[in-house]
């Protein structure tokens, strides 16, 4: 592998895929650092249907891998590494990765965020059989069907809302006596007949057979346990940025996500964020392909400059 490049495009989700494509058909010569699966979760998705170009929806892995073989037609390079620190040495960025140093023009940082698991058992098990953690992507697939949102933010009060669109009835575990959602939100979902709630409450196992038939709960405060059949479990605990390795190069919000302005341009020049990373995503694939769009164009400017 070369270790000069002009972009480094860090994450091998739907930004850092179309900032690849953007950036290969350019003639830059570029490479995706990836840590797991080329796609990111998109790879969680069974079916995606909110993708414009398929009208009968798309399977998430087969989406990546076309965005994959789309981006390598024009030259793009992947490796399969982590980055653990990235070096401001100008006009150059030096990413030390667990595959050796790489030297780069400009870098792009589109590692997304990642949902929060319950690391319980059956929940990898049953991941896309039931246990999903994007009711935009699979809500449809629980018509008329009863399932759990796991959660008290106001994220897991958006997705049960969702989900009384189709589901039958929607129980919200959340493991305190009261939520952590906007006082408005509560109000909207304690006025759905669909929406029940189960408080001082955990999910301690997800069970089933081919897919999700029933949970073991255990109330926190009696330790008595219980079990509630379902179809399926929506897990929104909350999102965790991917952005250890650059909290002492670029500012980040509270959350940890990285602070860029309209262009995907960080304080630090030659650095973009693109896609769920960046601090105001929507986290949706269409945006995050935009973000990787802007991001590419950008880091073409930032090397003609030079």
């Amino acid at each position: 592998m070369n270790n000069k490049y002009d972009v480094v495009i860090i994450g091998g989700g739907p930004a850092g895929l179309t900032a690849g494509i953007y950036t290969s058909r350019d003639n830059l010569k570029s490479l995706i650092i990836e840590k797991g699966i080329i796609g990111g979760n998109m790879n969680n998705a069974e079916i995606i249907d909110n993708y414009p170009g398929f009208p009968e929806g798309v399977n998430g892995p087969e989406l990546a891998n076309l965005m994959h073989r789309q981006a390598k037609r024009y030259g793009l390079e992947t490796i399969a590494a982590e980055v653990i620190a990235i070096k401001d040495l100008g006009n150059k960025k030096l990413l030390q990765t667990s595959d050796g140093d790489i030297i780069a023009r400009a870098v792009i940082i589109a590692g997304g965020s990642e949902k929060l698991k319950l690391s319980i058992p059956g929940e990898k098990e049953f991941t896309g059989r039931g246990v999903s953690y994007c009711t935009t992507c699979d809500a449809f697939f629980f018509r008329n069907k009863n399932v759990v949102v796991v959660g008290g933010g106001n994220s897991a009060i958006y997705e049960a809302m969702h989900l009384t669109k189709f589901a039958s009835k929607i129980y919200i575990i959340h493991r305190r006596n009261q939520l952590r959602a906007t006082a408005i939100l509560q109000e909207r979902a304690r006025a759905e007949t669909k929406i029940k709630f189960i408080l001082d409450t955990i999910v301690k196992e997800i069970q089933g057979k081919d897919f999700v038939q029933k949970l073991v709960l255990e109330n926190v405060k009696t330790g008595k346990k219980s079990t509630l059949e379902v179809d399926g479990v929506f897990i929104s605990i909350g999102l965790k940025p991917n952005t250890d390795f650059v909290k002492d190069l670029l500012s980040l919000d509270k959350q940890g996500h990285i602070i860029t302005d309209e262009n995907m341009n960080t304080e630090t020049a030659g650095i973009l964020a693109a896609g769920d990373i960046r601090s105001g995503a929507i986290r949706q694939i269409t945006t995050a392909a935009g973000d990787g769009t802007i991001a590419a164009i950008e880091a073409k400017r930032f090397i003609d400059d030079q």
